[in-house]
């Protein structure tokens, strides 16, 4: 199944802080991504924080994954999850085909 992982920084990082949980979050983040976890990534523009596509086997297996991530664990991001799937209505305009 695929699951948006939406991502929103609640707690401003220290510039200290940025340096040390983000020399964690980034190799965390990109090992998710060489297994295949997280298909595509981006960075909102409308505030700070991230979206993911992740490839997952359920909502919780995605979500386990995202709440081991430095910036979770530490308490500076939150993320909403949404599983998502086929536009199944298109089918619709094949009836009668």
């Amino acid at each position: 199944m695929k699951v948006l992982a939406i991502g929103t920084i609640v707690k401003p990082l220290s510039p200290e802080q940025r340096q040390q949980v983000m020399s964690k979050e980034v190799p965390d983040t990109l090992q998710l991504y060489l297994d295949g976890r997280i298909e595509q990534h981006w960075y909102r523009s409308d505030k700070p924080g991230v979206v993911f596509l992740m490839s997952a086997e359920s909502v919780v297996q995605a979500k386990a994954a995202i709440d081991a991530l430095p910036l979770v664990t530490g308490g500076f991001a939150q993320y909403e999850f949404m599983p998502v799937g086929p536009l199944a209505p298109l089918g619709l305009l094949l009836q009668g085909r």
